[in-house]
This record gives C-alpha cells, structure tokens and sequence, in this order.
C-alpha cells in the first residue's frame, strides 16, 4: 500500500494526471455505499456560470434557473407564486454586492458570485448559489428540482 499527499488546491500536476482515477473511485464508492444512482450528476454535467446579465450563459439559463427556483420554493418552503416570481429570484440570488475580479493569481473563473448549474439530459436540475473569494467559497443558497429528491443534491453540492 501506498499512500501519496497531493495538493488539490491549488491543483498540482499529481492531483491532475490523477484526477479520472480518483473521481472513478468516488464514484464506485458512492454507488456500493450509499446507493447513489449511475445516473447522479457527473463533473461534466455541472456548470460554473457568473452571476452577469452580460453573461452568454446566464442570460440564455436564466428563465429555467427561475422557473426552477419557484418549483423549489412552492414545493419545498410553500412560498405563493407571488413569493417566488423573476423579480424575487433576480433580487435574492443575483443582485450581489460582489464585483466580478480576475487577479492574476486568482482562479481561472475569477472571483465574485456565480449559479453552480446542475444539467441532466439538457435541463438545470440543481443550483448552488455561491460567492468565490480569495481564500474561501460561500454557499448562499441551493435549489433543486423536487423530482429529483433522490439524489440528495445539497449534500452532493455541499462535497463538490
């Protein structure tokens, strides 16, 4: 047995040319284990958007992100449809005080606020509001589709 200490943050080049293998392990361990779905979100399937209207895949995401989050927040909260309207989605998860900022030591997405955006078969299935800043990441909020329950998103958005 051999056990090796690599650095995953930053990402050193043992944790990258070792990524795959590790994922798959994790994987196979949360199938035998804990019974997880082959079908559970894979990396591929999320995506890291930044909180902008400027932003392409904001913009072109953001009626579903909504829709979903009123889904979430009648079914899971009982909030009326007046509760969880655009307007109330846009004001609580993407007015931010942050400011979108690219340092040059920074990660590759920058800082600021961003919708970690879960896909499956070509729909938002989850979103983890989150705020990356220079020496942490904040969870602000998720939401999830309630079909997919089963899963156990947050958990699963909370290790990721």
């Amino acid at each position: 047995l051999k056990v090796r200490v690599v650095r995953s943050s930053p990402p050193s080049s043992q944790f990258k040319a070792t990524f795959q293998e590790s994922y798959q392990v994790y994987k196979r361990y949360q199938m035998v284990i804990h019974k997880d779905p082959p079908d559970k979100p894979t990396i591929n399937q999320v995506r890291l958007v930044p909180v902008s209207f400027e932003d392409p895949q904001f913009k072109s995401s953001f009626s579903q992100s909504a829709s979903l989050f009123a889904k979430y927040q009648m079914s899971v909260h009982k909030d009326t449809p007046s509760d969880c309207g655009e307007n109330e989605f846009t004001r609580f998860l993407c007015d931010s005080p942050l400011e979108a900022e690219h340092a040059p030591n920074g990660p590759e997405c920058g800082y600021g606020s961003f919708h970690q955006q879960y896909w499956l078969d070509g729909k938002i299935i989850a979103v983890g509001v989150i705020d990356i800043l220079p020496y942490c990441v904040s969870s602000v909020y998720l939401y999830y589709d309630p079909d997919f329950s089963f899963l156990s998103l947050g958990v699963y958005s909370a290790l990721r």
